[in-house]
């Protein structure tokens, strides 16, 4: 798999055909002999791997019949079916437009092989333009392409889908929209969009992906409302039925525009999709050995364990499967939000990470199936852990030297490893003794600060796995004085607290790809640290991480791009605003027999949108 990874790195760094290639000085119309040939698709960095005339995504299946019904099971609750607003984006329900479960109802211009790093292929746009300068991108639309009602996607759509979003849309749409400088309509079917220059190099990609709405059917003076009104999109599912909080239900688009599209051939097979909400992960599975959840990823290893000795595994009727990825094992830890006073210090974060022990929590409650994370992008080309940084890195960090631990520079940092007694005293002490550092100091059994208060914070959880783990650490940190109190909230209490940062400490997973970008602004940058509704749960302000994310997104190669990345890794690890946790060294998804998938998957996992119903091909 390592061997197929380096091979998608490598691969970006060719150069984009000489067909797909121009230069343009100005968002003005050039000759049409100066201007770029119209492309199938795009990269980031390279040339999309897919030919013109690619049949199908290669971890689809072509034949994969139609009919049939998935029932999908979640955690949580939802109150809203607009996800693309602050008001009430957390809690929308799951699918219309979904990492998970694919793009049910809302599309984009163009769309992802999730089989390389970044590389977008046609779809409501049938073709798309793209100097070399990247300051503008220019896309024709479908003549086929159609909403459910019937009537075609426009020019006048598109614009109105990226005013809208850029007018009342989630902070990142606001802030992303806003270096669009033009948008204009160049033909009948065609669009550009112009930028302020062409120093975000993934901007570009990112307005392909950009969801796009029906302009009659959206009230512009009610769009940043929650709402339980089903959205008109040009998916291939209709939503059948709402239940807020409990259900929500798709029925497959017979007349659906794109079926026949290489990019869409073998995808969205089942008649009716179902998503059901459970308020816990034992009812959820529970659910499931009844069979009234048809597939189930797992990410405990302890249910992965035992949770499956029922009859229907030992009879074949319910299949585990396992599957190897092939991307970062991204970051899941405990957030210090350091808008605290009490995590302002990086020595009292760095401490308190030195205390969890990982070695007891997973040997103790996950049947030692854990890998210990560390950085931001493990198990990939684009981690800093255990390599020195090279030239290209350190000139970018140079104006930032300050802020970058010498250890994390030169490759030699990792977590804390503990003897697993769930009491190392040699841990404990160097804890402390970073802690005397910031000025703490142990007064009989309380840690105090330089002004006398006891080093107390809560851990905000919403799940009892959550608990569980947050509890394992609570005794630790309890060893060297420091009380931490759990906090369990419900769904919707969680995501207002998250969304609102009022918390001194909370769990989140920040999921990593082959080619992180934009979306590193709206987790760690500045300007989101102050944003509500933003992923910067840490609430970063840092000079250098704002920096290392402006040259990932302003490099032109796949040598600087990797650089600037293990760059950014570098920055956040010496910031220490994260514990970090644990990863998977796989993906397990749980299925019963009626649901049926292809023999290859996607470098980045399994891509629910192929699979199928069993029944449908009987």
């Amino acid at each position: 798999m390592m061997k197929r990874f380096r091979f998608l790195i490598l691969s970006s760094a060719r150069v984009l055909v000489a067909g797909a290639l121009g230069v343009c000085a100005s968002s003005a119309v050039l000759a049409a002999d100066e201007m770029p040939a119209p492309a199938h698709g795009i990269a980031m960095h390279g040339a999309p791997a897919l030919p013109a005339d690619f049949s199908h995504l290669p971890y689809a299946n072509p034949d994969a019949p139609k009919g049939g019904a998935v029932t999908y099971g979640v955690q949580g609750s939802f109150d809203s079916l607009n996800q693309f607003i602050v008001q009430g984006g957390t809690t929308t329900a799951r699918g219309i437009r979904d990492s998970d479960y694919g793009a049910l109802v809302i599309e984009s211009l163009l769309d992802r092989n999730m089989d390389e790093p970044f590389s977008l292929y046609g779809l409501l746009a049938e073709a798309v333009r793209m100097p070399e300068a990247r300051d503008w991108i220019e896309f024709t639309l479908n003549e086929k392409a159609r909403f459910s009602d019937g009537t075609p996607v426009t020019v006048e759509d598109v614009i109105f889908s990226f005013e809208i979003l850029r007018d009342k849309g989630r902070p990142h749409f606001r802030a992303r929209y806003n270096r669009i400088t033009a948008m204009e309509k160049t033909g009948p079917r065609s669009v550009r969009f112009t930028f302020e220059d062409g120093s975000d190099r993934e901007l570009p990609l990112l307005v392909g992906l950009s969801p796009i709405f029906a302009r009659h059917a959206i009230d512009p003076q009610t769009f940043d409302k929650s709402t339980l009104v089903p959205p008109l999109g040009s998916g291939p599912y209709i939503i059948d039925e709402v239940e807020p909080g409990n259900h929500i239900t798709y029925r497959r688009n017979p007349d659906y525009w794109a079926k026949d599209l290489p990019i869409r051939r073998g995808l969205y097979n089942y008649d009716t999709v179902r998503i059901e909400y459970y308020r816990d992960e034992n009812t959820l599975l529970e659910s499931f050995k009844k069979g009234l959840v048809s597939l189930l990823p797992v990410a405990d290893p302890a249910r992965w364990m035992t949770g499956f000795d029922f009859p229907a595994v030992a009879e074949g009727k319910v299949i585990k499967d396992s599957f190897t990825l092939g991307t970062p094992a991204g970051m899941y830890g405990f957030v210090f939000n350091t808008r605290r006073p009490v995590f302002s210090d990086p020595r009292v974060r760095q401490a308190l990470a030195m205390l969890f022990d990982f070695e007891w929590v997973n040997r103790n409650l996950y049947h030692g199936l854990y890998q210990r994370t560390g950085g931001y992008f493990d198990n990939s080309i684009l981690s800093s852990r255990g390599r020195p940084a090279d030239a290209r890195e350190r000139a970018l960090l140079e104006p930032y030297m300050e802020e970058i631990a010498p250890d994390v520079l030169e490759g030699r940092w990792g977590p804390t490893e503990a003897d697993g007694s769930g009491r190392d005293r040699k841990v404990l002490r160097a804890a402390v003794g970073l802690l005397r550092e910031a000025g703490y100091t142990i007064d009989g059994r309380e840690m105090k600060g330089p002004d006398g208060a006891p080093l107390t914070f809560e851990m905000l959880v919403a799940a009892k796995d959550q608990e569980r783990l947050a509890l394992a650490y609570q005794r630790v940190l309890a060893l060297v004085g420091i009380k931490a109190t759990v906090r369990s909230a419900d769904s919707a209490q969680y995501q207002r607290r998250r969304q609102s940062f009022d918390y001194d400490m909370v769990l989140n997973t920040w999921l990593a790809s082959l080619s992180p970008g934009n979306e590193q602004r709206y987790r760690w940058g500045s300007a989101a640290a102050g944003q509500q509704g933003s992923f910067n749960y840490a609430g970063v302000q840092s000079a250098a991480v704002d920096a290392m994310i402006t040259a990932m997104l302003a490099a032109r190669s796949a040598g600087d791009f990797v650089s600037a990345v293990r760059a950014f890794d570098r920055a956040l690890i010496s910031g220490h605003y994260v514990v970090p946790l644990f990863h998977l060294p796989e993906k397990w998804v749980a299925r019963w027999d009626k649901i049926s998938r292809p023999g290859k998957h996607a470098v980045s996992g399994p891509r629910f949108e192929t699979w199928w119903a069993t029944e449908a091909g009987q």
